[in-house]
């Protein structure tokens, strides 16, 4: 009799990874459960989240395979939410998610898949992984409206070669539909989180008063200017604001302004009319390459600069350790800090950290 093969899953306790849950002891697998516990904030600010570990405890009681709450608290704090407030603190807007996913749910998880003797390891995540010509690379989801790959581009080759991901070739009703099957209805119809799960009200600037008790003194008040230098009045300090922002600045112009740019050195924020935050031209860093081993001269594809956007058309080449990225339109409120990502059709080239525009 054949040996069942070895899966660590991540579960958080939602419709996703329960489903996962389900559908991998369908296949024979034998599952080793794991539900990381990464921020303190979980009980007093987000009751939800810690009714879900039991709920994936008691999922993995029903169906019969070990659990454990893997407590990492110290080390998220010192990698992704010490780097979420320096950015900030930089004049940058990062993305925790995709440090989270590279240093935690592949960084952590994948030490203990080693430890519990595991060949593979399973998430709830909405990708494809394909395997051609000597290459690892994701593909989107079936459900375009759920595709993460966006928030997986630094995956490596050999994260993706122990990484399978079950709900890649299914829509979302079908997913919730396999949890009414299993008789599963409250994981079926659970609601979806949207925010950065250590911050569960969705407010990052209250959650950096919060850690930098000085913030609101140092930096302090500075000057909002117009593109030629102009002061046009005060704000309250540039960690407060991102590229793109309307709401909030609490300015009257006379007309729409927009945070066009963030200058930490002065704590000076830039305004402008919207059509001033349009861009051709960007460079990444921290570049991780999927599909192809290298990028052979100017090559084309689609760009996505944030997760909720389509992608526009582009070239880009590779330029000493960075890409640059031509768009064939403008696109607007691009954000240092954010990450852009590029593919060619539905696969995933590369992606990278947005250093510079111009």
């Amino acid at each position: 009799m054949a040996t069942k093969k070895k899966i660590l899953l991540a579960m958080s306790g939602g419709t996703d990874s329960s489903v996962v849950a389900l559908l991998l002891k369908e296949q024979g697998f034998d599952v080793q459960g794991v539900t990381f516990h990464a921020y303190d904030n979980i009980l007093k600010s987000c009751a939800d989240n810690f009714d879900s570990f039991v709920e994936a405890e008691n999922l993995a009681k029903k169906l019969g395979f070990p659990h454990q709450i893997l407590d990492i608290r110290e080390y998220f704090d010192k990698i992704v939410i010490t780097n979420f407030i320096s950015e900030y603190m930089a004049g940058f807007t990062p993305n925790p998610c995709v440090l989270c996913n590279k240093t935690v749910k592949w960084g952590k998880m994948l030490d203990l898949m080693k430890n519990l003797n595991c060949e593979y390891y399973a998430t709830g995540h909405y990708a494809q992984i394909v395997n051609e010509n000597g290459r690892y690379f994701l593909r989107k989801a079936k459900d375009t409206n759920k595709d993460q790959t966006y928030f997986l581009w630094t995956l490596s080759q050999e994260n993706l070669a122990q990484t399978i991901f079950p709900l890649g070739s299914l829509l979302k009703s079908e997913v919730r539909e396999i949890a009414h099957k299993h008789q599963c209805e409250k994981i079926a119809n659970k609601k979806e989180s949207q925010e950065i799960c250590f911050i569960p009200d969705n407010d990052y600037r209250q959650f950096l008063r919060e850690r930098i008790p000085e913030i609101n003194d140092n930096p302090g008040q500075g000057n909002f200017i117009d593109t030629n230098g102009n002061i046009l009045g005060k704000h309250k300090g540039f960690p407060f604001y991102t590229i793109g922002q309307r709401k909030g600045l609490e300015i009257a112009m006379g007309y729409p302004v927009y945070v066009t740019n963030i200058d930490a050195k002065t704590n000076t924020i830039t305004l402008g009319k919207r059509e001033e935050l349009l861009q051709t031209t960007v460079w990444i860093k921290d570049v991780n390459l999927m599909k192809y081993e290298e990028i052979k001269g100017e090559m084309q594809g689609n760009c996505k600069i944030r997760y909720n956007n389509e992608g526009e058309d582009c070239s880009f080449i590779m330029e000493g350790e960075m890409i640059k990225i031509n768009f064939k339109q403008p696109v607007s409120a691009v954000t240092p800090g954010q990450s852009a990502v590029i593919y060619e059709n539905n696969d995933l080239v590369c992606g990278g950290i947005i250093a510079k525009i111009n």
